[in-house]
Parts: C-alpha cells; structure tokens; sequence
C-alpha cells in the first residue's frame, strides 16, 4: 500500500519545505491564527482611527503639523506692480507619541493543552480589545479638548477661529437633558450652522454619542429628522454610522467621556467592573504620557462631540503589534507571554473643526 500524502493546509502556495522559517515554512499560517484575532478584535472595536488625520512617524518622538492662515484678495490697479499683500499668518502643533501602550497574558502550557477552545486566540482578541480602548479614549479626549481651545493662529486682526461647545438643552438645563432626542437634534443643528460658519468642511463631518443618546434617538426616529428615513432593520440600529442629522454621520461608543462616567452614567443592573467607569487623570504628568488628555474631573458634563477629520490627529510609530516569546524562555516558564503592543499620540489639530457637547448651562474649561 503507498504511502499516504500528507496535507498542504498550513503551507504558503504547497510548499514543499519542511523548516519553521521563512517561505518554506509548513506550519507557516498555523503560527498565525492568534495574530489574526488581536487584529480583529483592535479594527473592530476602535472607531476612532479612520475618523480623524492619521500620521506614521519613522523616527522621532513627535511631530509637526503646520497651519496657515488666511489671505486677503483685492483689485489690481492697472499700472501698479504686484509686490505681495504679506505674509500669511502660520502657527505649528506638536503632537509627541507617549510611551508604548501594552497588554500582555501568560498562557501556560498545561492551561493550553486542558483547554477546550483555542485559548491563544480567545486572548489575543481581548489584547486587541483592550488596545482599542485606550486609543478611542485619548483620541475622544483630545477632540474635547480641541473643542476648549482657541485657534494657535492668534496675530492681531488674523485671528482663525477655535472651538466650540453646545448645550443640549437649554437655560440652566439638567444632566437629563443629555438623553432627550429632541434637544440632541437640535444641538446637531447648531453645530452644523457654527461648523459652516467657520468655515469647516462638509465631508468627514461625523459624531460619538453614547449608547443610550444613540438609541433615543432610534426610539424617537419618526420625529426627530434623522436623514437616512429609509434605513431599514439591523442597518438602522447598528450604531456605524449609518444615520445621519444635517449630514452629521453618528456613531456610538462606550469610549466616549459622558457625564465623567465612559459610556454611560446610568445605573445598570449587575453592571460589573467595567461599565460606566469614571474618566481617568490622563494628564501629561501621569506616567506614560506626554500629552494632556484631561484630569479626571474634567468632563462632568460633557455629553457626545461632533467633529470633523481635521479636528484631531493621531501619530503612530508602531502600529497594533503581536508579539510572542519563545525558545529558551518558553521552556523555562513552560508557556508563552502574548504581547499587544501600540505606539501613538494624539491631540487636537484644528479646534474650530471640534465641537463638545454638554449638559446643563456649565460648560467644562480648558486644559493644555
């Protein structure tokens, strides 16, 4: 009888080679399933990446982002030579990349063997998970910051506009006003009207509310001028983005700083340890960090922003990252560390592009 053939499913293109390295490598995509779930589980639950300016640095701890101001225009004068109006007002902003953002677990070998799931896998995504959260955080705290902010363009008479915050509701106003879909919708309204004002873009203009903001406004759809009427079914009630208040794209997030709480500042049933925890001192002064995302009490009544992809920029030196140990170590400690790392900073870049919501008639003040 011959000899059966063993499969090709773990090789690259039916390599033939027999090693661990490289092309020839047979168990080459094997080695690869839990790398691909800290992937999954990162582009999954990060909402923020794709809705702002995303820069790569190569080297350096920080980089440069340049802004010009405006020009005046006027008539020539036939006859007169063209010299030049002046210069244009320009400003920089610094965005420095704090320290390397990482989540780690040891599997122990016998864990792995007795398990009946695949447990690197299973953790991996959870690294991702846990990465998502704290880029969305910093990146949703830089844009309230930025909505705090005056313009760095400040030359007398040349001055560019900042940011801006909204009351939902209005007079002295409650913390429950942050949930009533009639008063959202008016809010989105104004900051559309000052977002044209200043002169911001139409497109990439989108919006993070919290689930339950979110959800009000699903519950009230009839009546409370969501564009996209003819959304049906799942589409409707995803929270990706797919409805819209004067071309205003809203997203949901338990990401997003609400009432010094993420998320939430209900009280759920059974909620556990990680539901409608209290915004954190990310200031630069905690170890890690080399910007000032916000003290911990700086968000009491903020409530959801709006903002366009100008608004904040995020600076990556090394991107979602799985590393795992191997050889010698793995023998010693029988089982291996799985690493998600991250390296990135983030901070506000054009704050009349910004835009915080807020409960009650007291708006949060500035941080730098």
């Amino acid at each position: 009888m011959a000899n059966a053939t063993q499969t090709a499913l773990g090789r690259i293109n039916l390599s033939t080679g027999t090693g661990y390295d490289g092309a020839t490598d047979k168990y080459a995509l094997y080695l690869k399933l839990f790398s691909g779930e800290l992937f999954k589980g990162f582009q999954h639950n990060t909402i923020a990446r794709d809705l702002v300016t995303k820069r790569t640095l190569k080297s350096g701890k920080s980089l440069q982002f340049i802004y010009t101001g405006r020009m005046a225009a006027s008539f020539h004068t036939p006859g007169t030579p063209i010299l030049g109006s002046g210069d244009p007002p320009v400003a920089e902003k610094t965005i420095n990349v704090d320290d390397l953002l990482i989540s780690s677990a040891f599997v122990y070998d016998l864990d792995e063997t007795l398990a009946h799931y695949e447990l690197r896998g299973e953790i991996s995504k959870k690294i991702g998970y846990a990465l998502a959260e704290k880029y969305d955080r910093l990146v949703f705290r830089s844009i309230i910051k930025g909505a705090r902010a005056a313009h760095p363009i400040s030359a007398s008479g040349k001055v560019e506009p900042g940011g801006s915050q909204i009351q939902v509701g209005s007079g002295s106003g409650a913390a429950g006003d942050a949930l009533d879909s009639a008063k959202i919708v008016s809010a989105f309204f104004e900051a559309a009207a000052v977002l044209d004002e200043k002169g911001i873009s139409q497109d990439g203009r989108v919006a993070v509310l919290s689930p339950r903001q979110y959800y009000s406004l699903i519950e009230n759809v009839a009546t409370n001028a969501l564009i996209n009427r003819d959304e049906q079914g799942d589409g409707l009630q995803s929270g990706s983005g797919v409805i819209s208040i004067a071309g205003i794209k809203i997203y949901r997030s338990m990401n997003i700083p609400f009432q010094a709480k993420y998320g939430t500042a209900s009280t759920i049933d059974r909620a556990g340890s990680y539901v409608g925890v209290a915004t954190e001192d990310a200031r630069s002064s905690v170890a890690g960090l080399n910007s000032n995302y916000g003290n911990a009490t700086d968000f009491a009544t903020s409530c959801g922003i709006i903002f366009q992809k100008e608004a904040a920029g995020v600076v990556e030196t090394i991107g979602p990252q799985v590393q795992v140990t191997s050889g010698d170590v793995s023998v010693i400690y029988q089982g291996d560390v799985i690493l998600g790392r991250l390296s990135m900073g983030a901070d506000y870049l054009n704050p009349a592009a910004c835009v915080e919501l807020h409960a009650t008639s007291t708006a949060g003040s500035a941080f730098s």
